[in-house]
């Protein structure tokens, strides 16, 4: 399973419109610099914290844990034999 193309597509576009677009829109004034660079560190920190917690459910760590008796009852129903160890 690997990434939809659409959600990548999609997010890459709302912070990029956060990181990239509202800077453009910020008012004059003496902290208009300051504004502009907490934008785009938010934007590019959002977009990435985002990114990674999507990436990381393509290919999770570890996975649900399993009962023995739950194991047992997979096993029987798929025809397996289990193994003793």
């Amino acid at each position: 399973m690997g990434a939809a193309f659409f959600p990548v597509l999609f997010f890459t576009a709302v912070w990029g419109a956060v990181g990239i677009g509202m800077p453009v829109m910020t008012p004059k004034g003496p902290h208009q610099n300051l504004i502009r660079c907490i934008l785009m560190l938010t934007a590019a920190c959002c977009w990435l914290f985002w990114l990674c917690c999507y990436m990381a459910q393509m290919n999770p760590l570890f996975g649900p844990k399993l009962k023995r008796d739950a194991i047992a009852m997979i096993a029987k129903s798929w025809n397996n034999k289990l193994l003793e160890g």
